[in-house]
């Protein structure tokens, strides 16, 4: 017969022992936030790809090498997305300030005006057109125009371009909290099955599933519904600005579509402040070679986002967190502020898992009821029947 697993929490517990232990938690996550960030990561990769090597194990095959096998697996599929996403970025970056660079300091054979002056010379053609010829603004962009010229953009984007390639070896700094991230997720898969039958033996699934198999589901629905909703905004975002360009509604937005769609699909691991974020490089461009484009990058955008908002969002993401928006953006702000970039983009799978665990304790946990004494010695006293008298005949 299995025991009763409910954990009954008695009062003194709930007023001294809690709020000591947070109080102990809260003390150490600043110093020991970098070493509670290398776990925590650790643990969200391992039990991502825990239900690979349990599949894998299930074919015969031993739990070491299905470690292995999915962990290469993992590291060359990681390596392999980057190197594609940076090969791409740097080439656009550099097509896009050369043509930057073009659009403000060539001029035309048969115009004699660079492509900027030739921009605003239009739009100040619209605004004549339209009873707004109050408005002199060719003068004073066209002075603007040739003092950017005169800055040489590109070399300031082929600048910006050789600080990012520095900058990138500097990473080789943070390789030592990559290897031990691997590490210690590497670890953490290998005793998986120990963890899972010291959990499954204090507190049994109940009939549903164990915590850890829970953790997974709820980790591989976000990782699912993440991937689904970058891939949907991405390539929404890429199409788009690809017609604007064919159109001629954004001169030249054809050519960097590809850029600004896998820029969108980055930032939207970001929620709440990515969509916003994918916006910027596509309406700077167009500022730069059309300020009239910015208004259809604007309405395109805002397109996306009302997409994203009430179709999206809510059949792909709805069941992958079951969080309060509230929620989620103090997670959001709690990673970013202990963490920065990294903290942002582990706080929502922490946040599915803690879910997870909070659902899977909620049933065997309870806390004693704070009920104060006098009113159950009052209820006993008017619950019992006073004596009768016992009078003679």
């Amino acid at each position: 017969m299995r025991q009763d697993t409910t954990i009954r929490i008695p009062r003194w517990i709930q007023l001294v022992v809690l709020p000591v232990l947070l109080l102990v938690v809260f003390l150490l996550a600043r110093p020991l936030g970098h070493v509670l960030f290398l776990f925590l990561t650790s643990a969200v990769i391992a039990f991502t790809l825990n239900p690979l090597v349990r599949d894998l194990t299930r074919l015969r095959l031993p739990r070491g090498a299905a470690v292995a096998v999915v962990s290469v697996v993992f590291a060359t599929a990681f390596v392999a997305f980057l190197v594609a996403v940076g090969t791409v970025v740097v080439s656009e970056s550099r097509s896009a300030g050369d043509r930057i660079d073009a659009y403000f300091s060539q001029e035309s054979a048969a115009t004699g005006k660079t492509g900027a002056e030739t921009a605003v010379d239009r739009l100040q053609r619209w605004l004549d057109d339209h009873g707004l010829e109050r408005i002199q603004l060719e003068q004073q962009l066209n002075d603007l125009t040739d003092s950017i010229g005169a800055s040489d953009v590109s070399g300031y984007a082929h600048d910006a371009i050789s600080f990012a390639q520095g900058a990138a070896l500097s990473v080789i700094l943070f390789l030592f909290s990559v290897v031990l991230v691997i590490v210690i997720a590497i670890y953490m898969l290998l005793d998986m099955p120990r963890l899972e039958a010291v959990i499954d033996r204090r507190f049994p699934p109940r009939g549903g599933l164990p915590l850890t198999q829970r953790i997974e589901r709820a980790l591989w629905g976000y990782v699912k519904g993440q991937v689904v909703l970058s891939v949907v905004i991405g390539t929404s975002a890429g199409v788009g600005m690809w017609i604007l360009g064919t159109t001629g509604l954004v001169e030249g937005a054809e050519r960097y579509a590809l850029l600004f769609g896998i820029w969108t699909a980055f930032v939207e691991v970001i929620p709440y402040i990515g969509p916003w974020l994918s916006a910027v490089p596509p309406a700077l461009y167009a500022l730069v070679v059309d300020p009239v484009g910015v208004l259809w990058v604007a309405l395109l955008f805002v397109f996306i986002y009302q997409i994203e908002g009430h179709v999206v969002v809510p059949n792909v993401m709805a069941s992958a967190l079951r969080l309060h928006p509230l929620l989620v953006i103090f997670g959001l702000l709690a990673g970013g502020a202990l963490y920065g970039i990294p903290g942002v983009l582990v706080a929502l799978p922490t946040m599915a898992a803690g879910r997870a665990i909070w659902e899977f304790f909620g049933e065997r946990i309870e806390l004693e009821p704070w009920e104060d004494a006098g009113d159950q010695q009052l209820e006993l006293e008017v619950g019992v029947e006073p004596p009768r008298r016992i009078t003679g005949s």
